[in-house]
C-alpha cells in the first residue's frame, strides 16, 4: 500500500500558550523543539498510541520531522510535525499530538499552537518570510482562520502569511 504525498491535517488549537500549560496544575512548562532520531522512533509507534506511521515520514528524503519536549523531560514526546522547507515557505504534512494531549481530558494545552510556531520560526529562519502552508479538514478551516489567522486559499488549502506567522513566533518564542 503506497503513503500518500500529502495529508490532510486535522489538528485543533486548543489554546494559544506562551509554552504549554498543564491543565490539572496550570504551570506553565518551556519546551524544545529537535529532530527526531532513529532511535526516537522506536518509541513513536501505533502500538503507543500514535496514529500516523512517523517511520515513514522520518523516511522521506524530502521531509523533516521534528519533536516537541519539555526541556527537563526530553523522553516523553508532547507531539510531532513532518515538514518540507520549500523555496519560499514551509509546507506541513502532518502534525500530531500525544495521545495524553488529545480531547477533553488532555495533559497539555499549547501543543498544536506550538508545533504550528515552529514551522513559522523555520520558515523565516530559511527564507520564506513566514510563510506555512498544509491542506485542512474542511470542517477545520474556520477554525484555524480563527485561531491562527490562516488564510483559506481554496479548496483545502491553508496559509500562515508573515503577519500570522510572526504572531505565532512571537508569542512561542521569547528570547
Amino acid at each position: 500500500m503506497s503513503k500518500p504525498n500529502s495529508y490532510i491535517l486535522n489538528f485543533e488549537v486548543d489554546k494559544l500558550t506562551d509554552s504549554i500549560i498543564n491543565r490539572i496544575s496550570g504551570d506553565s512548562f518551556r519546551t524544545e523543539i529537535s529532530l527526531v532520531t532513529k532511535l526516537d522512533l522506536k518509541t513513536i509507534t501505533k502500538s503507543r498510541g500514535w496514529l500516523f506511521d512517523w517511520k515513514y515520514e522520518f523516511e522521506q528524503p524530502s521531509r523533516e520531522v521534528y519533536k516537541l519536549t519539555i526541556n527537563d523531560n526530553p523522553e516523553i514526546f508532547q507531539g510531532l510535525i513532518s515538514l518540507t522547507v520549500k523555496p519560499d515557505h514551509v509546507y506541513m504534512f502532518l502534525l500530531e499530538s500525544a495521545t495524553f494531549n488529545i480531547g477533553k481530558n488532555k495533559l497539555y494545552e499549547g501543543v498544536s499552537g506550538n508545533l504550528v510556531a515552529f514551522a513559522c520560526k523555520l520558515s523565516f529562519q530559511r527564507g520564506g518570510d513566514g510563510f506555512v502552508s498544509f491542506e485542512s479538514k474542511t470542517n477545520l478551516i474556520d477554525h484555524y482562520v480563527k485561531t491562527l489567522g490562516a488564510y483559506h486559499f481554496g479548496g483545502r488549502l491553508m496559509v500562515l502569511d508573515t503577519i500570522a506567522s510572526k504572531r505565532l513566533v512571537d508569542k512561542y518564542f521569547k528570547p
